[in-house]
């Protein structure tokens, strides 16, 4: 049974950048996709970004695409989060989820429900 560990998140000032990590232990992310999500409170949990086992195929919200990058480290089982130009409307509590990769393209990953396996999340905080 994989288990999920974020890292990473803190406080920063607008403009700032954080690097995210998401650690598997317990196994690997080997035919795995591992995406991103954030929620804030009174929200659900929405997609970030999401990346293939290998790296080779990479997704992100339109409203990260260009800030944010995701990429990952198979000798490490680690995910990252590259966030940078970070905005206050950023803040939010930042999870990892993998599942088992069954699909061609990361665009049938965009839910949480789409996640069988998640961390317990770290809180990433934008002032202004």
């Amino acid at each position: 049974q994989v288990q999920l560990a974020e890292s990473g998140g803190g406080l920063v000032q607008a403009g700032g950048s954080l690097r995210l990590s998401c650690a598997a232990s317990g196994g690997t992310f080997s035919r795995s996709v591992v995406g991103w999500f954030r929620q804030v409170p009174g929200k659900k949990r929405e997609l970030v970004c999401t990346i293939n086992w290998s790296g080779a195929s990479l997704y992100c919200s339109n409203s990260v695409r260009v800030r944010f990058m995701i990429s990952s480290d198979n000798a490490r089982n680690t995910v990252y989060l590259q966030m940078n130009s970070l905005k206050p409307e950023d803040t939010a509590d930042y999870s990892c989820g993998a599942e088992i990769e069954s699909q061609l393209r990361l665009t049938h990953y965009l839910n949480e429900g789409d996640f069988a396996t998640w961390g317990q999340g770290n809180q990433v905080t934008v002032s202004s």
